[in-house]
């Protein structure tokens, strides 16, 4: 393989080729965000709507209790985070060449999932029965507010992790309308749940946390009645489970989970400091401001979602371009969707504030003001590091996956806040959050600089990709269509780039035949079945004498190999060209990866 140019360095033909290829992607990665962030928004509206009962209905002791609440909220996140990202991985690796081991990684997964969900709720369970949580608080009313608040929400929890299972599996199948459903359904029971037990019956903090519980049970079941119904591509099979899946789930999952899990112990030491240095006062106003912001970070979490996906299936097909592109969107793209967030919060610190605190003499009005008009600015650099947080994960670039998310999740806050809190109290552990993500993004330049032993002049050198991973620019041809105009000067470009590359005659000419054959089907019966925008983008790699095309779009699921079978049996005079290609290719194979078709033909 020849790198000898930068992708991102390119002028004139080759540079508007490069934006083309980036339409499709760009498409299907701002059409798959909405519901990746649904999921975290949710949970962050249903924590949110939890905080507005405790502090209106239940007291400054229930906010207490919410907050105290919160590493035990990242360390279920953090193991969601791990069971959902190696189990996505593994599929982006196994769906282009063992599609049928999906079915183990899917049947572990659920079994990880159900064996971590019910120690948890027991644990919880435990310590609140025993008391055992005095070591975090034991001043009355506070601790059992605490002990209540626990025993609730641990009746939720095996729901809440096998839930979000579902939910990314669902995801790689295209079912975004039920879980979008689920979601949704998940929202209003917990709204009406909190209104019934906290304010009708009422039965105070336990009932709060109950109602996010039962919520979190109609998320799963909505959810689970796909799979009931055996309309699902994976199934869930005890007898088929290699048991290396679930090693390899935990080994590429854990990096992606590290920011999350030290999070756990970074919310103990800051909370420790706030109430050393501002006092009890400091945490409500704390837990104001992140639920707050906890519906703004499902833009940031959403994006690594969808790039997570898309990094994973970019990886197991070896796709250097995509592998690119995916980046670029997420980051540069991404960061206008950012920066107007900011702006949003910025601009209503005050209103947003008046939802929890109605008296702006009190201390923690003020500080909850502050909290959302400094927070929102971490999301800038935490968007760049959680997507080379999500690339390092994918990829195995082991020791950045792991430095980063440790700095990120603990390491660069904790630092910060033990020298800003005693000075600046609540605005020094916001300036620490902004800090934070300031020693990340140097991680970042630094570990590419380690990589190239250069410091790195654009986006692709700072992924430092492997020299051998994929097809360089000089083995690969890229062409995008839009209408049937563009099909008929297909042939002839890919008949001269296999020559250029070696390849003999007659199979630069089949490959040519090919892929203006499949390409052309797509623009005649796909671009017409619907009224949407399509296109296609086509791909040539010449890998050691041997031709791989790859055909991708947007249209409805269409599996030619389905096609080719019925036309030989009944219908011999339909479809010559879908015939005829299979007749010349030496490989023919189809998936339908997250709503886009995607034949690979091997001649």
């Amino acid at each position: 393989m020849h790198h000898n140019r930068s992708s991102f360095l390119v002028d004139g033909d080759n540079k508007k080729q490069v934006l083309s290829d980036r339409e499709l992607l760009t498409g299907l990665f701002f059409r798959l965000l909405p519901y990746q962030i649904l999921l975290i928004v949710i949970n962050a509206i249903n924590g949110i709507v939890d905080t507005l009962y405790a502090s209106n209905v239940l007291g400054k002791s229930a906010m207490i209790a919410i907050g105290l609440y919160a590493p035990i909220t990242h360390f279920l996140y953090a193991a969601s985070i791990m069971l959902v990202g190696g189990s996505q991985i593994l599929y982006g690796r196994y769906i282009a060449v063992k599609r049928e081991s999906v079915n183990s990684v899917f049947t572990i997964d659920i079994i990880l999932s159900v064996i971590l969900s019910i120690v948890t709720s027991l644990i919880m369970i435990i310590t609140a029965v025993t008391g055992a949580t005095r070591i975090v608080v034991d001043t009355e009313p506070d601790l059992s507010m605490f002990n209540l608040y626990l025993i609730g929400q641990s009746i939720g929890i095996p729901a809440l992790v096998l839930g979000q299972q579902l939910f990314a599996f669902l995801s790689l199948e295209n079912q975004s309308k039920r879980t979008m459903i689920a979601s949704i359904s998940c929202f209003v029971m917990n709204a009406i749940l909190n209104h019934l037990f906290v304010v009708i019956l009422p039965i105070g903090i336990f009932g709060l946390a109950l109602s996010t519980s039962l919520s979190y049970w109609t998320f799963l079941l909505i959810q689970a009645q796909y799979y009931f119904a055996g309309k699902s591509e994976w199934r869930f099979d005890f007898k088929i489970c290699n048991w290396q899946d679930g090693k390899d789930i935990a080994r590429l999952g854990v990096p992606g989970a590290i920011s999350r899990l030290v999070e756990t112990l970074r919310c103990v030491i800051v909370n420790y400091l706030i109430i050393a240095y501002v006092g009890t006062v400091g945490i409500s106003s704390f837990a104001a401001s992140n639920s707050v912001m906890a519906i703004f970070w499902p833009v940031v979490f959403g994006m690594m979602a969808v790039s997570r996906m898309l990094y994973s299936i970019s990886v197991g097909e070896k796709d250097r371009r995509s592998l690119i592109d995916t980046m670029y969107i997420s980051t540069v793209k991404g960061m206008l969707v950012i920066f107007a967030v900011i702006a949003f919060i910025v601009l209503f610190a005050k209103p947003l504030t008046f939802l929890f605190y109605q008296d702006p003499q009190d201390p923690v009005f003020g500080m909850t003001v502050m909290g959302l008009r400094l927070l929102p600015f971490c999301m800038i650099l935490s968007l760049v590091c959680t997507q080379f947080t999500c690339y390092a994960q994918t990829i195995e670039r082991k020791n950045l996956a792991v430095v980063l998310p440790t700095t990120d999740g603990m390491i660069g806050v904790v630092c910060w806040s033990l020298i800003l809190i005693p000075l600046f109290k609540m605005n020094g552990l916001y300036i620490a959050n902004i800090l934070n993500g300031v020693i990340c993004t140097a991680i970042i330049v630094i570990a590419a600089c380690i990589c190239l032993k250069r410091f790195p002049r654009n986006l692709e050198d700072l992924m430092a990709i492997p020299e051998d991973f994929g097809a360089g620019d000089s083995d690969r041809l890229d062409i995008t269509v839009h209408d049937m105009d563009e099909v008929v000067s297909i042939s002839e470009k890919i008949v001269d780039f296999c020559k250029d590359h070696g390849i003999d005659q007659r199979r630069s000419f089949l490959a040519g035949l090919s892929m203006e054959e499949m390409a052309g089907n797509v623009v005649a019966h796909g671009f017409t079945k619907d009224n949407k925008k399509h296109s296609i983008d086509l791909r040539v790699v010449c890998d050691d004498k041997e031709i791989i095309l790859r055909c991708r779009d947007n249209c409805r699921a269409f599996n030619p190999s389905d096609r080719y079978k019925v036309n030989e049996q009944d219908e011999v005079g339909k479809n010559v060209g879908i015939r005829l290609v299979y007749k010349i290719a030496k490989e023919v194979s189809y998936q339908n990866l997250l709503g886009l078709n995607v034949l690979t033909i091997k001649i």
